[in-house]
């Protein structure tokens, strides 16, 4: 775990608006933050040093926090992308383009997010598109 209670703790008494994290049972504290260590263990960092960097471990928390805050990254990525709705026909509409990268790289926190990418690498993805 990237961050563990203790740190987490710490860094939870140092900022407002932390009441899904105060009200959260131990338990579910520990199981918060060890899902947010997977979440970002997903991701393609550039090599680590070790110990884990102060703001891998901040990311951490604040995912834990969004988590027990009932975001779910896998519902957010399918919101973002509604760019249209009817309720007469039922009618949808999805976008990928206006979705955040945090989202679309399963991050439910767009400040944790924030922390995590200097450490990650550069997308080296080349878009292609054919001009007729």
């Amino acid at each position: 775990m990237h961050a563990d209670l203790t740190y987490a703790m710490a860094y939870f008494e140092e900022r407002l608006h932390t009441s899904p994290w105060d009200d959260a049972t131990p338990a579910d504290k520990i199981k918060a933050l060890a899902t947010a260590t997977r979440m970002v263990d997903l991701l393609d960092f550039i090599d680590l040093p070790d110990p884990v960097p102060d703001d891998i471990k901040i990311a951490c928390c604040e995912i834990a926090l969004a988590l027990l805050d009932g975001v779910d990254p896998e519902v957010e990525e399918e919101t973002a992308r509604v760019t249209s709705q009817r309720y007469v026909g039922i009618s949808t509409t999805y976008d990928r383009s206006g979705v955040g990268d945090h989202v679309m790289a399963g991050i439910p926190s767009a400040t944790a997010w924030k922390h995590l990418m200097p450490y990650l690498r550069e997308d080296k993805t080349i878009k292609l598109s054919r001009v007729s």
